[in-house]
């Protein structure tokens, strides 16, 4: 039988619109950010846990409607005239929490790409009302937006997204490799990503393919370190 080979090649996702899978959890988000659904306030929050799909999503989005996309630690004053040209979306708002300067960029951006009629789309994790922006004008117009949530994957949008991740990596799990994951795992995009990355790493160095018995092991590791984590967390409260 043929050995899988595996190389040790950065992942380069798949961020096209026909790589998106759409289950209940982010059905109403991708409706949203249709380019023919029209926001009211012509301005959409994008929130979701790490790994949902915001940057997916919002790729699709910019290819479809010509926009630009910006991290928010990126944002500049200078820059503010430039990007207000063009439909935008501005990621990560949450980062710029702690800088003044960005988060007045952020608030020149929002009026004036509004007023010469272009869409914005600002994603962050967590509730915006929980992004603890401290500019009071910034606040009030990021709750104003339209919010579509991604929400944690169901058994079927969990299994698209192993198999997606994968993918990013150029490898092949073994066919029961990703049924397993799905039931043992923890349930979250960002412990999906962890976990292929371990497997994809641990196959590399062992020069073995995906296989169902590479994945218990790397799940057992991920469990006994949670508990250890947790153990010395516990001591140090304790102590």
């Amino acid at each position: 039988m043929a050995q899988q080979l595996s190389f040790d090649l950065p992942a380069k996702p798949a961020l096209g619109r026909d790589d998106f899978f759409v289950a209940p959890s982010n059905a109403m988000a991708v409706a949203l950010l249709d380019p023919g659904f029209a926001w009211p306030s012509g301005k959409l929050v994008l929130t979701g846990p790490a790994g949902a799909g915001k940057t997916h999503l919002v790729h699709v989005w910019a290819s479809q409607t010509g926009a630009r996309i910006i991290g928010a630690e990126r944002l500049t004053a200078e820059a503010v005239p430039d990007l207000a040209q063009s439909p935008i979306a501005v990621e990560d708002v949450p980062q710029i929490a702690g800088s003044q300067a960005q988060q007045d960029a952020l608030f020149h951006l929002h009026n004036l790409v509004l007023a010469q009629g272009h869409a914005l789309v600002m994603t962050g994790r967590g509730a915006p009302n929980l992004w603890g922006l401290t500019l009071p004008d910034l606040q009030s117009r990021v709750q104003a937006a339209t919010h579509a949530e991604l929400q944690p994957p169901d058994d079927q949008l969990l299994a698209v997204v192993l198999a997606k991740l994968f993918n990013d990596r150029q490898i092949t799990p073994k066919p029961d490799v990703i049924p397993y994951l799905v039931a043992h795992m923890d349930r979250s995009f960002a412990a999906a990503a962890r976990i292929v990355g371990r497997l994809d790493r641990l196959s590399l160095a062992e020069k073995r393919s995906l296989s169902r018995p590479l994945a218990v092991r790397v799940l057992t590791e991920i469990r006994q370190e949670a508990t250890e984590e947790a153990a010395e967390k516990d001591a140090s409260a304790s102590g």
